[in-house]
Formats: C-alpha cells, sequence, structure tokens
C-alpha cells in the first residue's frame, strides 16, 4: 500500500445529508478514507438510509479494502436508526433487570439491527460506570453505577453484539462517567489518582480487554494525575502506557470525535492528529466537514514525510485495521432494504421481558 493509502484507513468521517455528495465521493474514491459514520442528520427512512450506504459502498468500488461502515445504536436517547425499527431501550433499564443473558440479547439486537441496513461496526457498549449525578452526557447510557455489573452486563452486550457479526466499539476509555461537563462542549478534567481509577472506571474496560475486545474508543477527557498536558485521547501515557502496556490491549484503538469542542477549543486539529497517532491511536474520527478530513490527512501525510512520525507506527496501526476488517469478513455488497417483521418482533418480546 501506498503512504496516502495507510493514512486513509486510518480515517473515519461523517458525511453532509441524507445523500452521496460529491465530497463523500472525494474522501472515498480520492482520499480512500477507511471508514464512514452516519449520525442522525444522516438518516431520514429505512429506504433513503439503506441507499446511502449502498451508494457510499458503491464509491469505494476502485479499493480493495472494504469500508468501516459505522454507526452510534446504543439504545435509549442513543439511537440513530429509523423509525421503521422498534426502539430497544437505554442500558439503565438491563441494568435494573441485572441479567447477564438480557444483555446479550440486547447486542445481538443491536447488531441485527444495524446489519440489516448495512452497517457493519457499531460504537457500542457504553462500559462507562455512571458514578456522578451530576454526569450530562452518561446517565441512562450506563448500566449502572457500580463496576461489577457496568463489566458483566457491558461485555455481555459486547458479545452478543460480536455474535452476529458486527464489531463492537467499548467506549469511552478510561471513563466518562465521572465528569461533570459534557465533552462536545468542552474539555472535563476527572482529577483522579491512577489508584482510584483502577478501582472504579477501569475496571470495565480491563474486564473486557481480557475477554478480547476488538475495538476501544477512547474520550476527551484531561485526566492531570495521569498526564497533566494532555486529554486521554491524544496522551501517550494514557493509550500507550495504560492501554496498550499495562492493560495489554492489542486491538484497534479509535479516538472520540476529533470535531468535539473538548479539542477544537485547545488544540489545532492537525496537531490533535499528530499526537493521537504519536500516542497510539489507530483510528482518527472526524465526524464533521470535508475540510477537516482533508486537514488530518495532510497533516498526518506531512509527519510522516518529515520524520516527525515513523511510517512504522503508521504500519502498525494499518495491520491492525486489516486484520479487524478481516476478521468480521467486511464487504461492500450492497444490501436490500431489509423486512424488518421478524427483528421488531424480537425487539418487542424482549423488551416485555425487561417490564417483569
Amino acid at each position: 500500500m501506498t503512504l496516502e493509502q495507510k493514512i486513509g484507513q486510518m480515517l473515519l468521517a461523517g458525511i453532509d445529508g441524507t445523500k452521496l455528495d460529491s465530497e463523500a465521493k472525494r474522501m472515498i474514491a480520492e482520499d480512500e478514507i477507511g471508514g464512514i459514520i452516519l449520525y442522525k442528520d444522516n438518516i431520514s427512512s429505512l429506504k433513503s438510509m439503506v441507499s446511502l450506504i449502498n451508494a457510499l459502498k458503491q464509491s469505494n468500488s476502485g479499493n480493495k479494502v472494504p469500508l468501516f461502515m459505522s454507526v452510534d445504536q446504543e439504545g435509549g436517547k442513543v439511537s440513530r436508526m429509523p423509525e421503521e425499527y422498534a426502539a430497544i431501550p437505554a442500558n439503565s433499564k438491563v441494568g435494573i433487570i441485572n441479567q447477564k443473558k438480557s444483555a446479550a440479547e440486547m447486542g445481538r439486537l443491536l447488531a441485527r439491527e444495524v446489519l440489516s441496513a448495512g452497517f457493519n461496526m457499531n460504537f457500542a457498549p457504553v462500559l462507562d460506570i455512571n458514578s456522578n449525578p451530576d454526569n450530562p452526557v452518561i446517565g441512562e447510557r450506563s448500566f449502572g453505577n457500580n463496576a461489577e455489573l457496568v463489566s458483566r452486563l457491558g461485555i455481555a452486550e459486547m458479545n452478543g453484539i460480536a455474535s452476529e457479526g458486527a464489531i463492537p466499539v467499548i467506549k469511552h476509555f478510561p471513563g466518562h462517567g465521572d465528569t461533570s461537563v459534557d465533552s462536545h462542549l468542552e474539555l472535563p478534567v476527572v482529577n483522579k489518582s491512577a489508584a482510584g481509577l483502577a478501582k472504579l472506571e477501569w475496571l470495565p474496560f480491563q474486564a473486557a480487554v481480557k475477554e478480547g475486545a476488538d475495538t476501544v474508543m477512547v474520550a476527551h477527557i484531561l485526566y492531570p494525575q495521569l498526564d497533566p498536558d494532555k486529554p486521554a485521547s491524544l496522551s501517550a501515557k494514557i493509550i500507550g502506557g495504560l492501554l496498550r502496556e499495562q492493560m495489554g490491549f492489542g486491538g484497534v484503538v479509535i479516538t472520540d470525535d476529533l470535531t468535539m469542542g473538548a479539542i477544537t477549543d485547545h488544540y489545532t486539529l492537525p496537531a490533535a492528529a499528530v499526537d493521537t497517532v504519536l500516542a497510539g491511536s489507530d483510528i482518527l474520527l472526524i465526524a464533521h466537514e470535508y475540510s477537516n478530513e482533508r486537514k488530518v490527512r495532510a497533516a498526518l501525510l506531512e509527519s510522516v514525510r518529515s520524520g516527525v512520525i515513523p511510517e512504522s507506527r503508521i504500519d502498525e496501526s494499518v495491520y491492525r485495521i486489516l486484520a479487524l476488517k478481516e476478521k468480521y469478513k467486511l464487504t461492500d455488497k450492497p444490501v436490500a432494504v431489509p423486512d424488518l417483521t421478524e427483528l421488531n418482533s424480537d425487539i418487542k418480546a424482549w423488551r416485555k421481558t425487561l417490564a417483569k
């Protein structure tokens, strides 16, 4: 692969609108990016969504490596699928029932949802512990307020997603549960020691890594006692030291969206992109604007060519990315608009078990 192709594999970008536009085409066909994420604004109906996903995959026809087609489909308030799908409740509802088999079935149902539309990667489960009642972003997205519960149910959901053939992404490492500001808007600061974090926040992630987690999303949170200078998503001490070396994670590390306020208010996008790759990230999530994807791509190319980032560091990431795509047998083949009768029936039947 050329350097341009390798760096392309490390980029996962958002697009504008509900139809394939020229910028999305260029990102895929010319920049050869490795993946796409769709948000609520990209999805209007089942038919429209499937048509868009198929068109995105078709744009990648000149590339031998298939796209990650990703989505945040957690259940509850973080649900991207159109109204044709039966609703899946938040993790907190499953946490109340506190049954591993219920969380596993939730994972399978989430995977069936996303796969039916042509997605292959789901940014779930949430392994954050809901330890701060003032947290504006986690709340019901968490299974609960203790590590044992979150670990057990989170891993069951993760394995349920994987068992259907969708890639689960555990998030938000090293733990977003004890934050009091929204990282979409500002950089959260968690002033806990490593010892304190090891007793709570890290436990679900450690357990998931031991269980064979494929992909970890790293949060934009500053932990001054671990790294006073850089948030987790840009920190070699946290990604390279804690996650890779101490916890032994050998899978794919993906950043949370680099266009969030937590990053853009404190760093330039090119600088953040270089920092996170040097820290050990494999995939850079750029959720908004074609111009941002271009900036990140250019910064990485220049950094490798100038020797700031060794090409061997890029190769490590690309190897992990290609291995993950091969493990899940990803393909750019189009999918038909699905008949959701059976899936929706199964979701409704499972929801009834939560009410008992």
